[in-house]
């Protein structure tokens, strides 16, 4: 046998590869490596198995059968890596090393995608079908049989919960912006003095002596004024309003009680008409007192500015994605400054110190706290040298500390905003590709005489109807039995002619150059029959039709 014998030819989307049959074999239960001339993949004319699959990637996979080391080629997407390596019945385990970050960068990118599916990013109007499906009301839908209970539910809800969904929505959110914000800053401003009453006591009194009495009045107390309760009152009657009708149409029950915005919105609600019912028939300045400290919930009510900004959803999302990273920086954290506590406390008992301000480990924490977070208060300060020395060390020691995390969270946070602003310009209509159906077992069809017999390439990979010398055309009518998990590894079975009149390729080839052709029959459950069919000869400038 010569060398040519032990090569083998593999047309990958256009270009040929060309290498050693052994080569193929380096990697057992692969797909080259079980490339046999049976395959419908293999073209017996031109000597070549063909498959319709990537050829830049097909060059980095032969090489990894060639060398044993398998390389990313940069120039191609990560999924279509993944995609071609299942195909050839490859491992993705099996990159190396160097190329590891970059190939697996792509699985961040599909799972920050995936949190932003879930985000609800989207600025533009949500289809009809986006919103049926909320409700699993698609079949419904389509079919026009929705009822008028549920048409109203479905209106009623993008009217609270899709500001995009029309100017009316639009005019809803914008209205609970405006009680939130008015909210907020009522609970803030009623606190301020010059925006207070004072709450006046009349006291009686009588002098001894001339037995006199009379009264005087005295500022007991301040109190707020009066028109924050009726603004309060205005808003809470809102948030009852909007938090009971988001209830009654909100897709799922579940998924609304467990939501965190909405317990805050209950709770804050439900603090406001408790102060009122304490304040109207309670004298007890401490059940007042408790309303008032669980009252400060509804400052909490800023995170409803979620719902209305995906900026904030973003930065949420981005420390959660960063909680390990802020988990490490909690414990490094607590861990020095216990010890720089524990060392300030004996730093400064070492000299004569009358002015130690370090009376107590305890009392360190906050000093340690304060220095390795560079705010610095000056209220506890080192007076010996050894103190000093080690509140410089705290002080490094923080800013090393925070420092270290910050670029991790800063990265998250601009990934998720760079992915964010990449899907709101992306359009959402785009072309797909149709699904081509495969090839169904039809009868053999004798071709007409003077007919152009011009045949496509199956589907799977196979290609025929290809040049296969100068002056010589084929066709040939297969019939292909696909498998459906392995749709380009086909068995092929040559069938002979029933005609024995009619010329086949087989002879045709036989008589042109004195080529032979081999052909091998297999039976399988898999198979591909190919039946020989009349051809059309063009050689010698003389036409020949068969």
């Amino acid at each position: 046998m010569t060398d040519a014998d032990h090569r083998v030819i593999v047309n990958v989307g256009g270009i040929r590869h060309e290498t050693y049959k052994a080569t193929l074999k380096k990697i057992p239960a692969t797909r080259l490596s079980k490339l046999t001339e049976s395959l419908v993949n293999y073209d017996p004319v031109l000597n070549e198995y063909f498959f319709d699959r990537h050829p830049g990637v097909f060059s980095q996979i032969l090489n990894y059968y060639r060398t044993g080391q398998l390389h990313y080629p940069t120039d191609v997407c990560g999924p279509l890596f993944e995609n071609e390596l299942q195909y050839w019945g490859l491992d993705f385990n099996q990159v190396e090393p160097c190329c590891w970050m970059t190939y697996t960068g792509h699985r961040n990118t599909e799972e920050v995608l995936g949190i932003l599916d879930q985000l609800d990013l989207d600025t533009e109007k949500p289809s009809e079908e986006e919103i049926m499906k909320k409700f699993n009301l698609e079949e419904d839908f389509k079919t026009g049989s929705l009822s008028k209970g549920q048409q109203w539910r479905v209106k009623v809800y993008t009217l609270f919960d899709e500001p995009n969904s029309s100017k009316w929505a639009k005019f809803v959110s914008v209205a609970s912006i405006f009680f939130i914000v008015i909210s907020i800053a009522t609970f803030c401003l009623k606190t301020h003095p010059d925006l207070q009453k004072p709450s006046i006591v009349r006291i009686a009194f009588t002098e001894e002596g001339n037995v006199t009495s009379g009264w005087s009045l005295q500022k007991q107390s301040l109190e707020p004024h009066s028109a924050f309760f009726w603004i309060e009152t205005v808003c809470n009657c809102w948030f009852t309003f909007e938090l009971i009708v988001r209830f009654i149409v909100c897709p799922k029950k579940s998924s609304f009680c467990k939501d965190i915005i909405n317990i805050i919105d209950f709770i804050a609600t439900l603090t406001f008409y408790a102060d009122v019912i304490i304040k109207v028939f309670g004298n007890n300045s401490t059940e007042t007192d408790i309303v008032e400290f669980v009252s400060m919930i509804r400052i909490m009510r800023l995170l409803k500015f979620t719902r209305h900004s995906s900026g904030l959803r973003i930065l949420i999302h981005t420390f959660k994605a960063s909680i390990r990273e802020l988990t490490l920086l909690i414990f490094f954290l607590v861990l020095f400054i216990i010890i720089f506590a524990s060392l300030i406390f004996y730093a400064e008992r070492l000299q004569y110190n009358p002015n130690n301000d370090f009376i107590s480990i305890p009392n360190g924490l906050w000093w340690a706290i304060v220095t390795m977070t560079t705010v610095g208060y000056g209220d506890m300060s080192p007076k010996t040298y050894f103190g000093m020395f080690v509140g410089s060390a705290c002080a490094l020691m923080g800013v090393l500390t925070i420092a270290l995390p910050v670029p991790v969270i800063v990265s998250h946070f601009t990934m998720f905003y760079t992915h964010t602003q990449a899907r709101s310009k992306l359009p959402k209509q785009r072309r797909r590709v149709v699904a081509v159906e495969k090839l169904r077992p039809t009868k053999p069809a004798l071709a007409r005489p003077g007919a152009s017999n011009v045949g496509g390439p199956p589907s799977g990979g196979g290609s025929y109807g290809r040049t296969a010398r100068r002056g010589t055309t084929t066709r040939i009518s297969q019939t292909v039995k696909m498998d459906a998990d392995k749709p380009d590894i086909v068995d092929l079975e040559v069938e002979k002619p029933k005609h024995s009149s009619i010329p086949t390729i087989d002879g045709m080839l036989a008589k042109s150059e004195g080529n032979e052709v081999s052909e091998k029959a297999q039976n399988g459950d898999n198979g591909a029959v190919i039946t020989s069919t009349p051809v059309t000869i063009i050689e010698k400038n003389c036409i020949s039709t068969s």
